[in-house]
């Protein structure tokens, strides 16, 4: 249980995880800009008013406003995103121990016919009368340990997984 918590990462840590990208994507947008503006100014005789350095503007504010969107998303996860406790279910077979008698015979055949028996066989099979199976299938169904579904004139029973 502990080595599944740990895997698990909690909202604050993948919040500091994107604020650290943004920030490098940051600096990456910071390092294009100085080294493009260096070479608009070189290459370009204009001045100014040379088309180039529009581009320059509009690809800065772009990245800028990526960036940024993903920084606030970062910093919304550390501080106001809830980390969700993740409770294993616990099994329905876990609690066999608290079943009756009966109820563990009439488990234990249907988990031998591979999880799935007609109802009026399973009361041949374990040589009990169907009002008292039926009975006993209802507590099964109820602790949700098995499943009854009607197939023409009689039940099918089948393991719930």
């Amino acid at each position: 249980m502990d080595f599944l918590n740990n895997l698990l990462m909690e909202n604050r840590h993948v919040g500091v995880i994107i604020v650290i990208i943004s920030l490098l994507i940051g600096l990456v947008i910071y390092s294009f800009n100085q080294a493009l503006s260096d070479i608009v100014s070189t290459s370009c005789t204009h001045g100014l008013t040379c088309p180039m350095w529009g581009t320059i503007n509009f690809q800065t504010s772009t990245g800028l406003g990526i960036m940024s969107a993903i920084l606030l998303f970062g910093l919304y996860l550390i501080f106001f995103a809830k980390d969700k406790k993740q409770e294993l279910k616990k099994s329905p077979f876990s609690n066999i121990k608290d079943l009756s008698k009966e109820e563990r015979i009439i488990l234990e055949k249907i988990i031998e016919e591979k999880g799935t028996i007609f109802q009026s066989e399973l009361a041949e099979k374990i040589k009990m009368t169907k009002v008292k199976v039926t009975r006993i299938l209802d507590k099964l169904e109820g602790k949700g340990l098995v499943e009854r579904k009607r197939r023409g004139m009689s039940n099918v029973v089948i393991l719930k997984h």
